[in-house]
């Protein structure tokens, strides 16, 4: 049997990880993909529940899976991840026509990464009400990631501008921007609000040219 791709998302709490997936499977949906999704928490599965119930029209339930990893969240996507690899192999044996699924890390920090067992493309999320410093601080979720994304360019008035050693202020999302390129290199990062929905389209374009080869 040919795996399905396999999509992991991770950032840490409140970065927009699981607003993205409910996001994302109208668009792949309307492609005519057909998508699951496996959704980690420590102690619940409060978000699986929370995309089972906004997906509805979208997705059958059954193609939701929450897991309950009981420990550090990396752990389960990185270090061991042989519950969602088990998750994923049963999504995949029972739904045959699966095109991909989106793999919801719990919330973590930069050092999170996910096992190539796991994941084919991994997406990383951070917020701009995290400040600037954020993408400078690097770590392997930042440097590594397939794709980086930074939510809530929304809020970006009303988070405090930097002003460089040189004396001159920056806005707060130039210097993100800019700091991203630099750990970066050509590898892409997107900057987005998920609420409005602006830069969507370009995260869409990326995941269908780069992990779906579309």
């Amino acid at each position: 049997m040919s795996r399905t791709v396999r999509i992991g998302i991770g950032g840490a709490i409140g970065c927009g990880k699981t607003e993205l997936i409910e996001k994302l499977v109208p668009k792949l949906t309307d492609s005519g993909l057909k998508v699951g999704a496996i959704s980690n928490d420590v102690y619940s599965k409060e978000d699986a529940r929370r995309l089972a119930a906004r997906l509805g029209k979208n997705i059958n339930p059954n193609l939701i899976v929450g897991i309950e990893t009981g420990g550090c969240p990396h752990t389960a996507v990185r270090d061991d991840p042989s519950m969602n690899i088990d998750a994923a192999e049963r999504l995949e044996r029972e739904n045959p026509t699966l095109d991909i699924i989106l793999i919801e890390s719990g919330g973590d920090n930069i050092t999170l990464t996910f096992s190539p067992r796991l994941a084919d493309f991994f997406i990383y999320m951070v917020d701009v009400a995290g400040g600037d410093k954020t993408i400078r601080k690097g770590g392997l979720g930042i440097k590594k990631a397939d794709l980086l994304l930074i939510n809530k360019i929304d809020l970006a008035p009303y988070v405090e501008s930097t002003i460089l050693e040189s004396g001159v202020k920056t806005g707060n999302l130039d210097l993100m921007k800019e700091d991203a390129k630099k750990l970066r290199g050509d590898k892409p990062t997107v900057l987005l609000s998920l609420k409005d929905g602006n830069g969507l389209d370009e995260v869409i374009k990326i995941v269908m040219e780069k992990a779906l080869f579309k």
